[in-house]
């Protein structure tokens, strides 16, 4: 099921892809939605063996529904990585049919780049990290906009 808005999710925990050509940086977040955690890079080899990888990240997890990041130009329109990670997700959902939502993922990981040079971690090893990191920051972009839709429904802010 593909839905255009996060918000339109299942309840329960997600799990957020930041689709590249070599790899697929996982994040992760818990049941209530308030803890983003980077989870791993799979490093890609072949589609079918990426996705079922992914997919049993995603059952380990118990997970309700999938973000996938759209890497969208500065200007917001589409281009040929934005088309592939459609196409990643039409070739998953024929694999299984799983609640799947696009986020905007633009600065993504130069965002996640900044955070782990701010928290100290040497260059070496933010080359491992940085594609998780990028997927943490698409689901922490993607819960901020449910918080934002939870919150206009009901005509307040918390």
């Amino acid at each position: 099921m593909l839905f255009m808005n996060p918000a339109h999710l299942p309840p329960g925990p997600l799990m957020a892809v930041d689709p590249g050509s070599k790899t697929l940086g996982i994040a992760a977040c818990n049941s209530d939605r308030t803890v983003v955690t980077p989870v791993t890079t799979i490093k890609r080899v072949k589609f079918t063996k990426d996705a079922e990888e992914l997919l049993r990240l995603y059952d380990e997890r118990k997970c309700a529904g999938l973000i996938v990041g759209l890497p969208l130009h500065m200007e917001g329109g589409e281009g040929g990585r934005a088309q592939s990670a459609r196409s990643f997700v039409t070739n998953l959902l024929r694999v299984r049919d799983i609640p799947v939502a696009f986020q905007d993922e633009r600065l993504s990981t130069v965002a996640a780049e900044d955070r782990l040079i701010e928290a100290e971690i040497p260059a070496g090893k933010r080359k491992d990290m940085i594609d998780a990191e990028a997927a943490a920051g698409i689901l922490q972009a993607a819960l901020d906009q449910i918080a934002g839709a939870s919150e206009s429904d009901m005509g307040y802010k918390f």
